[in-house]
C-alpha cells in the first residue's frame, strides 16, 4: 500500500458551490454518471494503483545554471555536486509503508501469484476502496478509507486467516531518499530512529529522520498488539478474531485529537464525496453514439477524482501527486495551471485557492530573485520546494511561461466571483507579476519593438541547448501580451489608472515569426523543431485571442503540426492543449481527434492515470488539462459561437449534457 492510499487529504469541507444548470434540457443522473466508471481490477496491476551569468542584450544577468562554468564550459565537479544537492533538497519523504503479512499453511510467506480471485473496486461516490481475494482457498475482504480532512487511514479486514495469525498488518518506516521515483531508502537502518509506545488498543510511532520528526498514531479493534519484526518494521496480529479495524493518523505533532472509529471515517468520507459529485460541474456523454464517447466520459470522471485527491493541497502539486516521486519530489510552477486551473471551470474554485496563498508566502523571495537579475516585480521560480527556492539547472531558471500563470488564476477566480473581495485578495500578486513581465521585456531601438529573451528556454524545451540566444517564442509572446492586458483590466477594476509602461509593451511587443505561412516556435534558427511540446499552437488555445495571433495562420500551423510532429516525444497535457486550440479555431472534429489520439503519451490506465514512461507511471497535468479542455468544449469560452457545446462536433454522434460549468476565458 503506497502513500496515496493513506495521505489523501484533499480539501476542507465546503469545497464546492452549486452553480446554475447548463443550457441543455435533460437532467443528469450524477450518481449513475459516476457509477459507470468505478475503477475495477480483477488482477494485480502494479501500474494502476488505486493514487552563471548570461548576456542579456549587453547586460550580465545571473542565472542558477550551475552546470556551466566560464564561457559555458562544464562546471567543476564540486559545483556540479552542489547543484545536484540543491536540485534534490528539500525532497519529500515516505511516511510509512502499510501492507499485509500473509503466511502459507507451511509457514512460508506468500508471493503475488498465490493471490487468486482478485476483485478490487473503488467506489467513487463514497471514497471507499473494497478489495477481495482468496489465499489458499480462504477469503480476504479489505475496505480502505481516507479521512477527507485529516491525514488518516482507516482499514477493515475480514478473514478467517486473522484468527490463526496467518494474516496480519505490517507498517514499515524508511529513511528518506532524494532519488527519482524512489523516495524511500530501506538500506540505512542506522541513520534514523523509530520508537513505539503502545497500550491495550493504541500505539504511537515516533519517527526521527535527521531534523525531521513525525508521529503515527494507531488505534485498532479487539485484542492485538504490535511486535517489532526488524528495525523500523512492525507487525500487528489479532489472534482469535476474524475481523480487524485499524486507524492510522500521520501528524507532525505528537498530540492529535482523538482517533475516530472506522465507521466515523466511513461516514466522513461518504459525506465528502457525495457532496463533491452532486455539486460542481458534470458532463454526461451516455447518449452519444461516437465510439470514443464512453472512454472520454470515463477519463473525465476519473480525472475529477484524481485531481481532487492529488492536486488540491496547500502547496502546488507535484506531477505524480501523492503516488510517487519525480523530479526529486519538487513541484513545477509552469505545471500548476495544468493541475488546478480546471477547478474553477468545474465550480470548485476553493480547490485551486487552497494553494494560492503559497505565492504570497514566497513573494519576498520572488522579488529578491527579480532584483538580483536587475528586474522589477516578482520572478516566480520553476522547479521548487515549499520554501520557494529555484532549483538550478540548464532549463529550470530560463523558463518564463510560468510567470503569467498567477494572473490567469486571478482572472479565472474573478470570472467565477466578480467582486471586490477577489480583487483585493489577489491585487498584489497580479501587480508584482505584471511588473516583472514588463521589466523583462527588452526594448530593441533598432526594430522598435519589445523582445523576450535571451537567455530563454521556451515551453517547448527542445531549444535548451541554445538558451543563450533564444528569443520571442510564439506562445510566450501571446501569453505576455494577454496577461499584461488582464493586469491593466485589474487596475481599472480597482479604480486605478492604466500603467503607461505596460501599455507600451502591449502595443509594441514583437509579433511571432511566420515562415512559409505558419508560426515558427522561436524567431532564431532552427525556428521550429518537431518534437516535445508543439507550444506555438497554445498561443491561441490556452491563451485567449490576442491581436498578435491570426486565426488563419494558426489554422495552417495546426494542420502542419498534425502532419509532421513526433508524437512519441510529446507529453500528456499536449493533447488537451491542442484540443483547446482546435475548439477556438471552430474545428470541433479536430478537437476530439487530438484529445483522443492513440499515442503512447495519451494512454489512460484502469485507474484513470495517464501513463507516460517507466519512470513516470502517471502524469496528473494530463488529467487536469483534460478537464479544462472538456469544460471549455462543453460550456464554451468568451467570444465562442452562440451555440451549446461549441467545442463538440455537431455531426449527430455527440449528445452532450452538462451542468454547473463555467465558460473558459
Amino acid at each position: 500500500m503506497n502513500r496515496r492510499e493513506f495521505i489523501i487529504a484533499s480539501a476542507a469541507a465546503g469545497l464546492t458551490r452549486k452553480l446554475a444548470p447548463g443550457p441543455t434540457g435533460n437532467r443528469i443522473d450524477r450518481a449513475a454518471l459516476v457509477k459507470r466508471h468505478f475503477p475495477l481490477l480483477t488482477e494485480a496491476n502494479i501500474n494502476s494503483p488505486l493514487q552563471v551569468p548570461y548576456d542579456s542584450h549587453g547586460r550580465e544577468v545571473p542565472y542558477a545554471d550551475g552546470w556551466s562554468g566560464p564561457g559555458h564550459s562544464p562546471a567543476s565537479p564540486r559545483i556540479q555536486e552542489a547543484v545536484a544537492w540543491l536540485r534534490q533538497d528539500p525532497h519529500r519523504i515516505d511516511l510509512g509503508r502499510v501492507g499485509f503479512i500473509l503466511r502459507k499453511a507451511d509457514g512460508a510467506n506468500a508471493v503475488l501469484k498465490d493471490i487468486t480471485n482478485i476483485h478490487q473496486q473503488l467506489d467513487l461516490l463514497d471514497g471507499r476502496l473494497v478489495s477481495s481475494f482468496e489465499f489458499e482457498d480462504l477469503p480476504v475482504r479489505v475496505t480502505t478509507l481516507c479521512h477527507p480532512q485529516r491525514s488518516l487511514l482507516a482499514i477493515r479486514v475480514k478473514s478467517p486467516l486473522i484468527a490463526t495469525e496467518r494474516l496480519g498488518i505490517s507498517i514499515a518506516f524508511p529513511y528518506a531518499s532524494g532519488g527519482w521515483q524512489n523516495e524511500e531508502d530501506w538500506n540505512s537502518p542506522d541513520r534514523y530512529r523509530t520508537e513505539i509506545t503502545q497500550s491495550q488498543s493504541s500505539a504511537v510511532f515516533g519517527c526521527v529522520l535527521d531534523a525531521t520528526r513525525y508521529w503515527v498514531h494507531a488505534g485498532w479493534s479487539g485484542t492485538a498488539s504490535w511486535a517489532k519484526a526488524e528495525p523500523h518494521h512492525f507487525h500487528l496480529f489479532a489472534p482469535r478474531q476474524n475481523e480487524l479495524d485499524l486507524i492510522l493518523s500521520f501528524s507532525p505533532e505528537l498530540s492529535v485529537s482523538e482517533l475516530p472509529s472506522f465507521e466515523q471515517v466511513r461516514a466522513a468520507a461518504e459525506h465528502y464525496w457525495q457532496e463533491f459529485w452532486h455539486s460542481g460541474g458534470a458532463i454526461d456523454l451516455s447518449s452519444s453514439t461516437d465510439p470514443r464517447a464512453e472512454e472520454l466520459e470515463r477519463r473525465i470522471i476519473l480525472s475529477q477524482y484524481l485531481t481532487a485527491v492529488n492536486c488540491s493541497g496547500s502547496l502546488p502539486p507535484q506531477e505524480t501527486g501523492l503516488v510517487t516521486d519525480s523530479w526529486y519530489g519538487k513541484f513545477h510552477l509552469e505545471m500548476h495551471w495544468w493541475h488546478a486551473a480546471h477547478f474553477v471551470l468545474w465550480g470548485r474554485s476553493p480547490l485551486l485557492e487552497r494553494s494560492l496563498p503559497w505565492y504570497a508566502g514566497i513573494l519576498p523571495r520572488a522579488r529578491e530573485s527579480a532584483r538580483l537579475q536587475g528586474y522589477r516585480g516578482a520572478r516566480w521560480p520553476k522547479m521548487v520546494g515549499p520554501g520557494g527556492r529555484e532549483s538550478p539547472g540548464a532549463i529550470n531558471p530560463f523558463i518564463i511561461w510560468q510567470q503569467p500563470h498567477p494572473i490567469y488564476y486571478a482572472e479565472l477566480l474573478y470570472h467565477s466571483r466578480p467582486n471586490r473581495g477577489t480583487l483585493d485578495r489577489y491585487r498584489e500578486i497580479v501587480h508584482e507579476t505584471a511588473e516583472f513581465m514588463a521589466s523583462y521585456a527588452w526594448w530593441d531601438s533598432a526594430s522598435r519593438r519589445y523582445i523576450l529573451g535571451p537567455p530563454l528556454v521556451p515551453a517547448q524545451e527542445s531549444y535548451a541547448r541554445i538558451r543563450a540566444r533564444v528569443t520571442n517564442p510564439t506562445f510566450e509572446l501571446a501569453y505576455w501580451q494577454w496577461a499584461l492586458s488582464i493586469a491593466q483590466r485589474w487596475r481599472e477594476r480597482l479604480g486605478q489608472k492604466r500603467h503607461p509602461g505596460w501599455d507600451r509593451i502591449i502595443a509594441r511587443i514583437s509579433r511571432p515569426l511566420v515562415r512559409d505561412g505558419i508560426y515558427a516556435a522561436i524567431d532564431v534558427a532552427p525556428y521550429t523543431l518537431y518534437s516535445d511540446h508543439p507550444s506555438m499552437l497554445y498561443a491561441l488555445g490556452l491563451v485567449p485571442p490576442t491581436p498578435l495571433i491570426d486565426p488563419e495562420t494558426m489554422r495552417r500551423t495546426f494542420q502542419n503540426v498534425r502532419a509532421r510532429w513526433n508524437w512519441d516525444s510529446t507529453w500528456g497535457w499536449d493533447y488537451p492543449a491542442m484540443a483547446m486550440t482546435a475548439a477556438r479555431l471552430g474545428e470541433p472534429e479536430n478537437a476530439i481527434d487530438v484529445l483522443m489520439m492513440d499515442t503512447p503519451k495519451n494512454r489512460y490506465l484502469p485507474d484513470g492515470q495517464c501513463f507516460q514512461q517507466s519512470n513516470l507511471p502517471l502524469y496528473l497535468p494530463a488529467n487536469g488539462g483534460l478537464l479544462y479542455a472538456t469544460a471549455m468544449m462543453a460550456a464554451g469560452w468568451h467570444g465562442a459561437p452562440n451555440v451549446d457545446t461549441p467545442g463538440f462536433p455537431r455531426n449527430g454522434r455527440w449528445n452532450v449534457k452538462h451542468r454547473g460549468l463555467l465558460p473558459a476565458l
